[in-house]
């Protein structure tokens, strides 16, 4: 049955593969290979997959070697990307910083200037209101000669009509009538200087509300300065918390109750402290109204001041600066939970503190392998496991960014990687959010 259908195949390829013979000639004799048309087509079928898999495994071979080389251009351009980042938002923050204390003495100087210009107002109202009181007094003293000289002239009158024929009565009339004159030339006098007083004091008087009206312009312009200054004050701290605001919200962590930390924490105060107090001439209610809203600003500057301790204690940093690989993330793994990231390089790749803190716990730990504790403020704990070395002790203080130890495969591991955790007050947090929340800080 086999021999029947491997010749009805034969001569179905016969037409196709001929059958072929080959001669073998030796000192014995002369031989022949008959090559049927079955054997002709296993052998070009054999041939075709030898070939075939030879292509793929060629192929398989170029893609690897292609995607490895655009992973690692796509790795340099995202290195380059970051640090370009990093670099403008730098600038942005000091040229930021640089604004705000820029508006803040052009806004001591206006309080100074206004403090000079409220002297200098003050002064003219002392002076206007001490040459009324001049004016008053002369005006008084002016009615009161008057009236004696009316009485006086009156009883000269009266003496000259009862005395009008008696010798001595006329001398003595003549007498009174020639002090008459001499005190009514003296009145006259006085009036005439009392009057020049009265006019020069109205000169001044008119100059002092010119002054007035000069001041309160002024005073207004100052305010508008004022007005200006608080705004691109307000603007700029608004534009400062917002970035701020948005690392807390990525991080997942409540910014109101770490804030409160950070303020039980930073709480020593001493020395006198007043309120800041906005002189300006134009009642209470513009000085009210300008302290509150300096006031609210230094709350602002404090909030700022708080956000930054907050954030520069939070563990924003990168464990590894170097090229590497999220070989496991944060979650469910294997049916256990996975209470950290692995990053994976080569070994020995530098390990960085994430941020400012003491070592409690440098040595090994059984899965961990060569483990690094890292204990910071506000409760929060970083884990740097299965290390090929460790550069610190325990006790000692490292910065954010100072190298700690070196990538290895040390403890329970398949590869040489980094497993990186977060902990505050013991629950575990996902690592990736504070990384991707401090590219928008450091």
């Amino acid at each position: 049955m086999k021999q029947r259908l491997s010749d009805k195949i034969n001569a179905k390829l016969e037409r196709h593969l001929p059958e072929q013979r080959l001669f073998l000639k030796s000192e014995e004799g002369t031989r022949f290979i008959r090559l049927r048309p079955l054997t002709q087509a296993s052998t070009l079928i054999g041939g075709a997959l030898v070939v075939g898999w030879t292509v793929v495994v060629t192929s398989f071979f170029l893609i690897g070697a292609i995607t490895s080389g655009s992973s690692r251009d796509q790795t340099a351009r995202a290195q380059i990307a970051y640090e370009t980042r990093l670099a403008a938002l730098s600038t942005e923050r000091d040229t930021r910083a640089q604004e705000a204390e820029q508006a803040l003495e052009r806004f001591y100087s206006a309080l100074d200037e206004v403090s000079k210009m409220q002297g200098t107002v003050l002064t003219s109202e002392q002076r206007v209101r001490e040459l009324e009181t001049g004016i008053e007094v002369i005006q008084r003293t002016l009615r009161r000669t008057v009236s004696e000289r009316n009485e006086a002239r009156d009883e000269a009158e009266g003496l000259r009509a009862r005395l009008d024929n008696a010798p001595e009565a006329t001398a003595l009339a003549e007498r009174l009538a020639a002090d008459s004159a001499e005190t009514a030339e003296i009145l006259a006098d006085a009036l005439d200087a009392t009057a020049l007083a009265r006019d020069e004091a109205m000169v001044v008087a008119m100059g002092a509300d010119a002054e007035i009206t000069r001041m309160e312009a002024m005073a207004e312009v100052v305010a508008e300065r004022n007005n200006r200054i608080f705004s691109r004050l307000e603007d700029a701290l608004e534009t400062s918390m917002v970035p701020l605001e948005r690392v807390f919200d990525q991080a997942g962590i409540s910014s109101d109750s770490l804030l409160q930390s950070v303020r039980s924490g930073y709480s020593g105060q001493g020395g006198p402290l007043e309120p800041v107090v906005v002189s300006t001439r134009g009642g209470a209610d513009l000085v009210d109204v300008d302290t509150a809203r300096a006031n609210r600003l230094m709350d602002k500057l404090e909030d700022v001041d708080m956000y930054r301790i907050a954030a520069e204690s939070l563990p924003l940093g990168k464990p590894v600066k170097s090229a590497y690989r999220l070989t496991s993330a944060f979650g469910p793994r294997w049916g256990r939970m996975h209470s950290g990231v692995d990053l994976a390089a080569s070994r020995g790749t530098p390990i960085l503190a994430a941020a400012d803190g003491v070592v409690t716990f440098a040595g090994w730990s059984s899965a961990y392998g060569k483990l690094i504790k890292i204990r910071h403020p506000l409760g929060f704990e970083t884990r740097y496991a299965h290390n090929d070395s460790i550069a610190v002790t325990v006790g000692q203080r490292v910065s954010r960014g100072e190298t700690i130890g070196g990538m290895g495969d040390t403890g329970r591991v398949t590869g040489v990687h980094s497993h990186y955790e977060i902990r505050r007050n013991g629950e575990a947090l996902n690592p990736n959010t504070f990384i991707k929340a401090g590219q928008d800080v450091f």
